[in-house]
This record gives C-alpha cells, sequence and structure tokens, in this order.
C-alpha cells in the first residue's frame, strides 16, 4: 500500500524594483516612521511599476519556482493563483500566467480569498493532487495590492504592498513504512457576517469601479489572533502533532503586534516564527509564499522541517497548512 501525497519541491519569489520607505510616505500623509513601526512593524514595501501587472509578478516568481525545483513548464499541468488584484475582471489571472509561461496543456484557474488565497490554493492544489486531477502545480499567491489603495487614507495605505511568491506541488507515492512528507493536513474557515470590517467599496456588479481599501484595524486585530490558533489547533489535531513538534510557523504578514499575539498564545518561541513584513508589508495572498520563500533561501526552513502555514483575510476567511518539508 501507499500513499499519495503533494510535496513542494520549489519556492520561487518576485518583487517590484521600486522600495517605497515610511519616511517617503510620510511626505505625501499625516504619518510617521515610528508611528508605522510601533503599530504593524513595517518598515518598507514594495510597489510595482506602471505597466507590471499582477500575472507579471507571478509568472516572475512562477519562473524562480520552476527553476528552483529543476523543471520547466512542461513539467506542470495545473496553475493556481491566489490574488484579489487579477489583471481583469476575466480571463482568469492564472490563465494569463499560462500564456506567458508558454503553457498550452493543463488547466488553470484563481482562487479570491484575500489575504488567506494562499494557503486556500495550496490546500486546493493538495487536493487535486491527491485525487488524480494533476501531478505537478504551480501555486501562486500574487498581488498589485496598491492598486486598491486610497493613498490620502493613511489608516490603510502604509499597510500595504505588492509581490509574488509561488511553489511547485508534486505528487510524490509513499510506502506505508516511509516517513510522512508533504501536505499532512489542512483547515479552512470563513464567516461573511464579518465582511464589513475588512473589504474594497468596489465590484462589477455593484459600482462598476475597481474601489479602495476599507478597514476597522480594531476590529480586524480583534478578531485574528484568536482565529489564527483555531485553525493551527484544527491542523495538528487532525495531523497528531502539538505545537511542541513545530519547527517553524510561517503566519501571514500583516502586522507585527498580530503575528506575535499569536505566537505568544500557541506558546511559540519567537525564534521559530518567520516575520518579513517589515520590509514586504501585507502583500495579501503574497505574503505567505514570499515569507516562505525568503526563510527557504536563507536556509532556516530545511528537509524534514514540519512547517505551519497560517492566514487571515478579509471575508473573514482564514486557514492552516501543516507541511513535511
Amino acid at each position: 500500500m501507499t500513499r499519495i501525497r503533494s510535496f513542494i519541491s520549489g519556492v520561487g519569489s518576485y518583487l517590484p524594483a521600486r522600495t517605497v520607505t515610511n519616511e517617503e510616505l510620510a511626505k505625501t500623509v499625516d504619518t510617521s516612521d515610528e508611528w508605522i513601526q510601533q503599530r504593524v512593524g513595517i518598515k518598507e514595501r514594495h510597489i510595482a511599476a506602471e505597466g507590471e501587472f499582477t500575472s507579471d509578478l507571478a509568472t516572475a516568481a512562477a519562473r524562480a519556482a520552476l527553476d528552483n525545483a529543476g523543471l520547466t513548464i512542461e513539467d506542470i499541468d495545473l496553475i493556481v493563483v491566489a490574488t484579489t488584484t487579477p489583471d481583469y475582471t476575466f480571463p482568469a489571472a492564472a490563465t494569463l500566467v499560462q500564456m506567458k509561461l508558454g503553457m498550452n496543456h493543463g488547466f488553470a484557474f484563481d482562487i479570491q480569498a484575500v489575504c488567506s488565497g494562499f494557503v486556500y490554493a495550496v490546500t486546493t492544489a493538495d487536493s487535486y493532487i491527491k485525487n488524480g486531477l494533476a501531478k505537478r502545480a504551480l501555486v501562486i499567491g500574487a498581488e498589485t495590492f496598491s492598486r486598491l489603495l486610497d493613498w490620502t487614507d493613511r489608516t490603510t495605505c502604509v499597510l500595504f504592498g505588492d509581490g509574488a511568491g509561488a511553489v511547485v506541488m508534486e505528487r510524490i507515492d509513499l510506502a506505508d513504512d516511509e516517513a510522512e512528507r508533504g501536505v499532512i493536513a489542512s483547515a479552512l474557515r470563513s464567516d461573511g457576517k464579518h465582511w464589513d470590517k475588512l473589504y474594497v467599496d468596489g465590484g462589477p456588479s455593484t459600482t462598476g469601479t475597481t474601489g479602495h481599501v476599507h478597514m476597522q484595524g480594531p476590529e480586524v486585530f480583534r478578531h485574528a489572533v484568536g482565529k489564527i490558533t483555531d485553525v493551527v489547533y484544527a491542523t495538528l489535531e487532525q495531523s497528531g502533532h502539538s505545537v511542541d513538534d513545530l519547527d517553524w510557523f510561517v503566519p501571514h504578514q500583516a502586522n507585527r503586534r498580530i503575528i506575535e499575539g499569536a505566537g505568544n498564545k500557541l506558546g511559540l518561541p519567537p525564534e521559530k516564527v518567520i516575520i518579513t513584513v517589515d520590509r514586504h508589508a501585507n502583500t495579501s495572498a503574497a505574503s505567505v509564499p514570499l515569507a516562505l520563500g525568503v526563510a527557504v533561501a536563507d536556509g532556516r526552513i530545511k528537509e524534514g522541517d514540519l512547517v505551519m502555514l497560517e492566514a487571515m483575510g478579509g471575508g473573514f476567511t482564514w486557514g492552516a497548512s501543516l507541511i513535511r518539508w
């Protein structure tokens, strides 16, 4: 007997060239580096160039992940892009990435779960692989979130940035006596009654415009830590593991205080928590794969490590995925 699992064989990232510091923002909006760092822990963020689209960021990250895995696009049969900021209302950004990578086989689609999108996408690709619908998948989180911002609103414009991260997920058949590898367990949640606590005031069927981000910051903060720990514990319970077994916690990078609060509630030592919000800001669906990419590239996450991914976003949506690297 064998067990079908999906494991991550490659990781890639892309950040736009332009970096915007807190000091630069303070020249145009009533804020300061000290104010931003004290409240959310952000020092800088990357902003996409004019004419640089979400599919461009996603394609660059995908190429990097393929190179890291030692594969070509011919080896891929599924592309899933998690994004809130697609190039167009339709077609899906994933199909544009498929075109830009020169792939004319397989299938591609988007997932929209805002900041939880990448965790949702990993869980979806894992299900497709385990059910025989794909052998290798490119799973991408990509955002040009800066295009949803009101740059005169200091409560939101300082929080977000642009970027993309990608992983290659592959099928592996494990014998019963082989050690666990790949995606072990996942938990996904949503609760639509909280939609107006974090949303964009535009859309094709409402205003016909893109709209801007609106957020009830204290309310989001109040819910975040509890919901994060909820899905982490649910995922651990499914797997038979405990918090003590975790080597790394890779959370959504929205707010350093939320990350630290969740880590404390879980009883995780700070040195096991990956934090990149200071240099990337909140890149929504791209934040988890970007943080993952940093920790893999610098050697912290290595083969055999037990890694917990977690995110929470507008909707509310939230989820976690436990992976044996």
